[in-house]
């Protein structure tokens, strides 16, 4: 089981994704713990999300932790098919629960009354491309995978 979760291809378009992903979602992850990038911070994410939002705290929590700590381990390539898995579900959550009433597109102009799906829908593409193939060369996904060399096709 460990090794089909480490396994990846050799592959430098996995880190690309893998990359841009995790830096993508990282500062929506900081804004939402740190408060940096304009935020509210853990204190404040966490009282939006359960008094505004009506989430229960134990989502909200891995909300804040997998858009941060995830992230993270995206980057290093760490854990990228849990993570990736763990993300579509996220992005899934989000655009059902507070975009899709807005429709596709991004509101770019200020004109609608809310951001619609497509950044969800690159998003979940990306993550799923991770889930698949996992996380591609200088992960520490390939790393660990070493300690599995008979099970390696």
């Amino acid at each position: 089981m460990k090794y089909k979760l480490l396994k990846t291809q050799d592959s430098w378009e996995l880190v690309i994704l893998r990359v841009i992903l995790g830096l993508v979602i990282f500062p929506h992850g900081a804004q939402k713990l740190l408060g940096w990038f304009g935020g509210y911070g853990f204190t404040g994410t966490m009282n939006f999300f359960t008094e505004i939002v009506g989430l229960p705290w134990i989502i909200g929590l891995l909300v804040i932790v997998l858009e941060f700590f995830g992230a993270i381990a995206l980057v290093a390539g760490i854990g990228t098919r849990i993570i990736a898995a763990f993300y579509i579900m996220l992005a899934l959550g989000i655009m059902f629960s507070s975009h899709v009433q807005h429709g596709f597109f991004i509101n770019w102009y200020g004109n609608q009354a809310g951001e619609g799906v497509e950044f969800f829908l690159l998003w979940i593409a990306l993550a799923a491309a991770l889930l698949l193939d996992g996380a591609g060369k200088y992960s520490l996904d390939k790393l660990l995978m070493r300690q599995y060399p008979a099970q390696m096709n």
